[in-house]
């Protein structure tokens, strides 16, 4: 839940710089002068890109949560029993201890979107990032090609 709350605060914030971005590029088109309206012609790309980044990433964010729950139904998740620090989050040490486990599940299967979501799932535990979103997005493809078969 706390993903799509961040996932939407994202979405508001640059849909407020979208609006002010567009608002600003049309004044400069306005003022006729060829390389200012060339500069405001310019800046109406960047709404389209960040249109483009808040579509993307509420998809992402809505499919990733939609396999974690069907993992969950399944009792696939792993069970979160690993140590925390004081602040509440993770211990490391304790998460990448855990990791080889997953990573070997998805070596045996590749196929398998339920691996490699655990496998994002253990990324996202050891403060892996990056991984954790590119090992999830391999989970959603893989599951939305088995659906479609």
């Amino acid at each position: 839940m706390t993903s799509r709350i961040g996932a939407i605060v994202m979405a508001a914030l640059l849909v407020l710089y979208i609006v002010a971005v567009t608002q600003f590029a049309v004044a400069l088109i306005g003022t006729g002068d060829g390389i200012v309206t060339t500069i405001g012609v310019a800046l109406l790309v960047f709404p389209v890109v960040g249109a483009w980044y808040i579509v993307s990433e509420l998809v992402f964010v809505t499919r990733g949560e939609t396999l974690v729950r069907a993992l969950g139904a399944e009792g696939g998740l792993p069970v979160d029993d690993l140590p925390r620090l004081p602040s509440g989050r993770i211990d490391p040490v304790a998460a990448d201890a855990q990791f080889p486990r997953y990573r070997e599940a998805v070596e045996a299967s590749p196929d398998s979107w339920r691996d490699w979501l655990r496998l994002g799932l253990a990324y996202d535990a050891s403060g892996d990032r990056s991984r954790a979103r590119w090992a999830t997005r391999k989970a959603i493809a893989l599951h939305r090609a088995q659906t479609r078969d």
